[in-house]
């Protein structure tokens, strides 16, 4: 039978750690925590992704806390989507209770508090850094993967980005699109089909209605400017301490194609600008998605095979992605195979299904002579997980059943003086509140017609004063009745989808 000290050596000499690593807590054996048998995972291994997952309740956000706080320490920023809103308290110190005392004495890890810097940021109307991006930034291809668009509709979009570059256009934010797409289907459309091919207009329709559907969803509000710069989620602060970057969106849970639209331009904005970094001693930068379901719920295939390929690619840019849901089934097994670190609290049996996904999360995990995984599975209690990682061979570590450690920070949320104290000392809120409306494809096309109008209209008026009295039509008044008509069909246009005026205007 294996004894504690046999126990205690397997996890000391699979956890060891040649350079600096994270302490995540202690292990535990038959229900008791083992003194001095530490789970560290080393920091060169944490761009290799993860997953933390557990059922409601079982201590999946102070998991989070504990990772995010000890990152920032070794100077490394944290990027935390924060659904439900209870992660703020990370910008303030703890407080040390009996509870956590004995908690911290039971694993041989000495407890103190501590607070970290913090930038709250957001998708909509909330206080804090706004986060926007242009529509040019997505190009044609990741955009069109965002609506959900087949090949010709993808080809169409191609087209509308084409023609943009072509006339040195902007395609700024939603309206900008709009614009383009009713002015290649009425005023522009022998213009687009000379030079570009003929284009239906029950395609452009068909995206038109796409468009309206993540607009309705706070894409209106995303699509801007001023773009958000990726440099700004790398900062460090004066003490050496990497910052906790918190987008709040307690207020998009019900918006999940905006969240997931985010996301993949996040990453993929990311993966483009960050230089190639190799086999680094530790990630330039560490995500967090908590409530992930929410991505892969809404996610096309062609959305989920992107954010597969970014998952597989981006880890070599120095940018660990960690995953966070109630039951880790709710992540695609091509993503699931891609992650590095497991920590995995406690699930739920109270179906069958439920049964069967417990043993399918077990036989996920590596075996282990100390532990029955499935049962154990449903005995963690709170603040206790399994965890698996790799070391730095990329080798998967011993399966250990852990007692996480406690944050350092406030366990609880921000209040609402505090929030307004950290956004008004925010160097980003500042940069990122001005106000920008330069011409874009909207303003540039609605001069385009307006000039055209008036241009008929004087042909019109010359034509008719010189014309002398006929009984046949005059040319001034059929050149009217198109004037009329294309006055009516933009004014259509204009009532039927909407014309939203922009939030930052220069």
């Amino acid at each position: 039978m294996a004894t504690a000290s046999d126990f205690s050596k397997h996890i000391n000499e699979g956890y060891t750690s040649k350079g600096e690593s994270i302490t995540l807590g202690g292990a535990i054996l038959n229900g008791e925590a083992v003194a001095d048998t530490l789970v560290k995972v080393p920091l060169k291994t944490l761009n290799r992704h993860g997953l933390i997952a557990g059922a409601t309740g079982t201590g999946k956000t102070k998991t989070i806390q504990v990772l995010s706080e000890q990152l920032s320490s070794f100077g490394i920023p944290v990027l935390m989507m924060d659904i439900k809103g209870d992660f703020s308290g990370i910008a303030q110190e703890g407080e040390e209770k009996p509870f956590i005392t004995e908690r911290h004495a039971k694993i041989s890890i000495p407890y103190a508090t501590a607070s970290f810097p913090v930038e709250l940021m957001s998708l909509s109307q909330q206080n804090g850094v706004r986060l926007r991006a242009t529509v040019s930034e997505f190009g044609p291809v990741l955009f069109s993967r965002i609506l959900d668009l087949n090949d010709t509709q993808t080809g169409v979009v191609s087209v509308i980005f084409k023609y943009c570059d072509d006339q040195k256009m902007p395609l700024l934010d939603l309206k900008d699109i709009k614009k383009v797409l009713n002015y290649i289907t009425e005023e522009g459309k022998e213009e687009i089909e000379e030079n570009y091919g003929k284009i239906s207009t029950a395609t452009t329709g068909i995206i038109l209605r796409k468009i309206i559907e993540l607009e309705q969803q706070g894409g209106d509000i995303f699509f801007g400017e001023k773009s958000f710069e990726i440099d700004d989620l790398m900062r460090i602060d004066e003490n050496g301490k990497g910052y906790v970057n918190i987008i709040r969106l307690t207020d998009i849970q019900d918006k999940p194609k905006l969240f997931s639209t985010f996301m993949l331009s996040l990453l993929a904005e990311i993966y483009q600008q960050m230089p190639e970094k190799g086999d680094a001693e530790q990630p330039e930068l560490v995500i967090f998605i908590d409530e992930a379901h929410l991505i892969f719920n809404e996610a096309s295939d062609a959305l989920l095979d992107q954010i597969e390929t970014i998952i597989k690619l981006i880890r070599s840019k120095g940018i660990g992605v960690y995953f966070v849901t109630q039951n880790p089934m709710d992540v695609p097994a091509s993503v699931l195979a891609q992650l590095g670190l497991k920590i995995q609290h406690a699930l739920r049996a109270f179906t069958a299904n439920d049964r069967q996904a417990i043993k399918q999360t077990a036989d996920n995990y590596p075996s282990s002579i100390y532990y029955k995984t499935d049962e154990v599975l449903t005995s963690l209690g709170i603040g206790e997980a399994f965890v698996t990682a790799l070391n730095e061979k990329g080798i998967p570590t011993p399966l250990a059943a852990t007692m996480m450690r406690a944050p350092m920070s406030r366990m609880d949320v921000l209040t609402e003086a505090e929030i307004t104290e950290i956004n008004g000392k925010s160097k980003l809120v500042r940069k990122y509140a001005e106000e920008i409306d330069r011409d874009s494809a909207y303003e540039i096309l609605s001069k385009k017609i307006e000039g055209a109008i008036q241009q008929a209209e004087a042909q019109a008026q010359a034509q008719e004063e010189t014309k002398q009295e006929s009984n046949e039509p005059s040319t001034a008044s059929v050149i009217g009745k198109s004037v009329v008509k294309v006055v009516t069909s933009a004014t259509f246009i204009r009532g039927v989808f909407g014309v939203l005026s922009k939030i930052f205007k220069r």
